[in-house]
């Protein structure tokens, strides 16, 4: 009896059976989707059995087009429209043009969307970013793909009656450094592909230190050890580093440096291959794009992953067809690479990592006690070994087990601990702020710091005001999660003027690139608009607005409020709260 026929039967048997269990209601599926770069990952599990945890390793190829064609820990992050439709992830063969790293058009604020590398080596085969389609068009359609096989292999991994019964949940990942704006379509687009408005989201760099830390002997972790966490995939590489602060009863961990990144990973490795293929061998009478293909097959799936920086290693490159070239090295369709050849095309890839992985270290100013490399590109011997020898010696440097799928392992473990805080095993209790983020207040003027030009009198208070920035969050300073904290504001207008409907609060943020600090006023600097906050005050009767004496003999209405704000793993809520109701809610940027 095959998996469906058993299944199938399982439904029949339990079809007009009624379960008397509270939980049931309760009961939910998470799927996590490790949406990446060139790589995307899915794991799924029920919130009745945590501790069962699955990952998605079949995916349909392009000529079966069934839930079985590939076995794969992941799955590429490409598509390809022909004939009206979607082809994506195994799918799209290695011929022909296809949409890649769409993700990153997302947020082209971000500065590693562009590298030195992406400048060198493009990818012969990759069509430009919005050709015949947006970025968000690309994403909705990978993404809904995604959805509907994850929910397709379910189906024949539960009974049809759980999978009818229980409501489907998802959490998603993004980059630690994705904008307000890229994190709203990236949930925008989750959702126009049938993932629900509910949707969770986390970093990419935490989820993979949570399972990463998880995934350690716990009798070798001390309160006070320093980590940095590398995750290195196909297109980029994230850093993010945590010490550890409480064992017990769940190991708690605050960041201990700002995250960095950059576009690095190991797909460069086939460009510059390919480079290095078309410079050597192009000339070979008999050359054509098939050569290419075959060749850059057996690089990626074995001299990539094997090579491990001896000179002396060997590599036989199939180059079909190919006239026998001795002086090339060309001989029964067969091309030799030895280790040095294979070391010059990794080392401009991996010197970028390893600088990364030293800027990183020193950026903790702390003792760091072993650093973790995680996803595809981290789980090669070279890139370990080059980065041992480029670091203190004292300090470790670890390749936990599942590295490449540790980010939808991660996600998951903290999706179900928010669903069911019983089952959190690792939480990031605080994190460093990313920018300045604040609002624009009125000061008393003071000459050490406010230019005499920027002041006004106030009439209400007697004295000279400025408007200038109250940052109640600056750069790198420590913010806690899951705990509101709340800064108290006024404002102040003559009563002749009539009760105020709406009182509006904007939030500003400052990235300071240069780190020389927040600016003291709006316009100073690159301020940028973060979120409005209003409290629609029309339905409070004017006899209980505060009014108070202004020096100036006058009367005044004077408006007492507060915004609560509360910081979660990848985004930030600011709520404007007046006489103890909450008048408006906003989900902003993550700090």
């Amino acid at each position: 009896m095959n998996e469906k026929t058993s299944l199938e039967a399982l439904d029949q048997a339990t079809s007009g059976l009624k379960i008397e269990d509270d939980g049931m209601a309760d009961r939910k599926i998470l799927i996590a989707v490790d949406f990446g770069t060139t790589f995307s990952g899915v794991a799924w599990a029920q919130t009745r059995r945590p501790d069962v945890q699955s990952v998605i390793i079949q995916w349909p190829d392009s000529t079966t087009g069934g839930l079985e064609g590939v076995s794969s820990d992941k799955v590429p992050t490409e598509l390809r429209y022909e004939q009206g439709q979607v082809k994506w992830g195994f799918q799209v063969d290695d011929y022909g043009l296809r949409h890649q790293w769409f993700k990153l058009d997302l947020d082209p604020t971000q500065s590693r969307g562009i590298s030195d590398l992406s400048r060198q080596f493009p990818d012969q085969h990759a069509l430009p970013p919005g050709y015949s389609a947006s970025s968000e068009k690309l994403c909705t359609d990978y993404l809904g793909a995604l959805r509907a096989h994850t929910e397709d292999v379910l189906k024949f991994k539960l009974p049809s009656s759980i999978i009818k019964s229980t409501p489907i949940e998802y959490i998603i990942t993004v980059p630690a450094v994705w904008s307000d704006s890229a994190q709203a379509k990236t949930r925008a687009c989750a959702a126009a592909a049938g993932m629900g408005k509910s949707l969770q989201i986390i970093s990419e760099p935490e989820a993979a230190a949570i399972y990463a830390l998880h995934a350690m002997d716990p009798h070798s972790i001390q309160v006070g050890d320093t980590f940095v966490l590398c995750d290195a995939g196909g297109g980029t590489v994230d850093l993010i580093s945590y010490t550890v602060t409480e064992l017990k009863p769940i190991l708690k961990v605050t960041e201990a440096a700002m995250g960095s990144g950059r576009l690095c990973g190991s797909t460069f490795l086939n460009r510059i291959f390919q480079k290095f293929l078309v410079d050597k061998l192009s000339l070979n009478e008999e050359w054509d794009e098939e050569v290419v293909e075959d060749a850059m097959k057996r690089f990626d799936l074995v001299t990539k992953k094997a090579f491990r920086g001896g000179a002396s290693e060997e590599f036989v490159i199939p180059v079909p067809g190919l006239a026998d070239d001795p002086s090339q090295g060309v001989r029964r369709g067969k091309f030799k690479m030895n280790g040095t050849q294979v070391k010059a095309i990794f080392d401009p890839v991996v010197d970028e990592v390893v600088s990364l992985v030293r800027g990183q270290i020193a950026a903790t100013q702390k003792k760091v006690k072993a650093v973790l490399l995680v996803g595809g590109f981290g789980q090669n011997a070279y890139l370990r070994e080059t980065v041992r020898a480029a670091i203190d010696p004292a300090i470790e440097v670890m390749q936990p087990p599942n590295g490449w799928t540790a980010v939808v392992r991660g996600a998951l473990m903290k999706g179900l601990s928010q669903l069911e805080p019983d089952t959190e095993r690792v939480k990031v209790a605080s994190r460093s702020a990313r920018k300045h983020y604040g609002t624009e207040i009125m000061s008393r003027y003071d000459s050490s710091k406010h230019a005499k030009a920027t002041s006004w009198w106030d009439d209400y208070d007697g004295e000279l005001k400025v408007f200038d920035m109250s940052w109640f969050i600056t750069k790198g300073s420590p913010v806690t999660e899951d705990r509101a904290f709340v800064r108290k504001y006024h404002k102040v207008w003559k009563v002749s003027e009539g009760p105020r409907q709406i009182v509006a609060q904007d939030i500003l943020m400052f990235a300071d690139p240069e780190d020389k600090g927040a600016p003291i006023y709006k316009d100073d600097g690159d301020v940028k608009h973060l979120a409005r906050l209003t409290a629609d005050l029309s339905c409070i009767p004017v006899s209980e607005l505060m009014q108070k004496l202004g020096k100036d003999g006058k009367m005044y209405y004077v408006i007492y409020y507060e915004i609560e704000m509360t910081y979660y793993s990848a985004q930030t809520k600011y709520c404007l709260v007046y006489k103890q109701v909450k008048y408006d809610s906003v989900t902003a940027e993550y700090v």
